[in-house]
């Protein structure tokens, strides 16, 4: 038993990377250019294809594939974070008012005129790290405990809501278009030195998260009995935090809010692996990376070719699942 034990981990990586591997090709293929699976092999394997897709692949869908997968990894493993730390499975990485943040700062940014190249991510994830950090430093007040957490964003989202509206209302319609399209989500905006700044933030965070596995562990069994094993509350819930936050801000800052990914997918990937977060965290990755990629090839294929936002196909296909979680945890604190 021991040894099925150790290879457990090894195992599953490999089966959700082959997972993985397949949702990349079918994202590849499907568009308003149809590309085969059997081109799409011999690209990898180095072999000449047809010019016209191969700027296809490498221009376009490879990049935006592969933010996708680098955004629903980082939606995965941060609500997979704030779901144990919080001791809720219905947390995820918008809880604490970084959604909200980021939404002011990228509408604030299209508002004042200064949305072109990389001044609307930058925008967004200022906003998300200001609105974390006000969460953080309001609720440490009252010894940060999980519930003052919670309140704390979503007393900041509502108040990020609320300005972000009036903004709108200010803004004209192009302006206005601009910021739904937004705040939909969206992944058409994939360029190679976005993912050169989000790719080793998130690579960090996630090092830093699984490093604090156990940690995570010992907070899902409550503040009480972790304390009791020697875990020091407030300095691993500030490292989780800090860690999750950056990336779900760093994410949200290219791809708008995205919904249900960080809800669902840690849910699942719990119900089929267990609760242990050093298995958890990489399968939640992975997964989601997954998810993403499926659900942005559907969101460009199901009315092309017209696409509509990826953020829609995630609610579409999230909504049910967070329903049965209320229904399922009816009756608990």
């Amino acid at each position: 038993m021991s040894g099925l034990r150790r290879f457990r981990l090894p195992l599953w990586v490999v089966t959700l990377s082959g997972l993985l591997l397949v949702a990349l090709l079918y994202a590849l293929s499907v568009g308003p250019v149809a590309i085969p699976i059997a081109e799409l092999l011999a690209a990898a394997g180095g072999q000449a294809v047809d010019p016209t897709h191969s700027a296809v692949l490498l221009k376009i869908r490879l990049p935006r594939s592969l933010l996708a997968a680098l955004v629903g990894a980082c939606l995965s493993v941060s609500g997979a974070a704030f779901q144990a730390v919080l001791r809720n499975p219905l947390a995820d990485p918008y809880i604490l008012g970084v959604s909200g943040g980021a939404a002011l700062g990228a509408v604030t940014a299209i508002w004042l005129g200064f949305a072109a190249g990389m001044l609307l991510p930058v925008a967004a994830f200022v906003g998300a790290l200001i609105a974390l950090a006000v969460v953080y430093w309001v609720a440490g007040a009252h010894r940060g405990s999980s519930h003052t957490l919670i309140l704390c964003g979503v007393i900041v989202g509502s108040l990020a809501s609320a300005l972000l509206l009036f903004l709108l209302w200010l803004s004209p319609a192009d302006q206005t278009r601009a910021a739904i399209f937004w705040l939909t989500g969206n992944l058409a905006m994939a360029e190679t030195r976005l993912m050169s700044w989000i790719a080793p933030l998130a690579l960090l965070a996630f090092l830093v998260l699984w490093a604090q596995a156990r940690d995570l562990d010992l907070l899902t069994q409550g503040e009480e009995a972790a304390a009791d094993l020697g875990l020091a509350i407030g300095r691993a819930r500030l490292t989780i935090f800090a860690a999750a936050g950056a990336m779900t801000a760093a994410v949200v800052s290219v791809a708008g809010l995205i919904g249900f990914v960080g809800l669902t997918i840690p849910h699942i990937v719990r119900l089929l692996f267990g609760p242990a977060h050093r298995l958890l965290l990489p399968a939640s990755a992975l997964a989601g990376a997954a998810f993403l990629v499926v659900a942005d090839a559907l969101s460009r294929q199901l009315f092309a070719p017209a696409e509509i936002p990826v953020g829609v196909v995630t609610a579409l296909l999230g909504a049910p699942f967070f329903l049965y979680l209320l229904r399922s945890n009816r009756g608990r604190a």
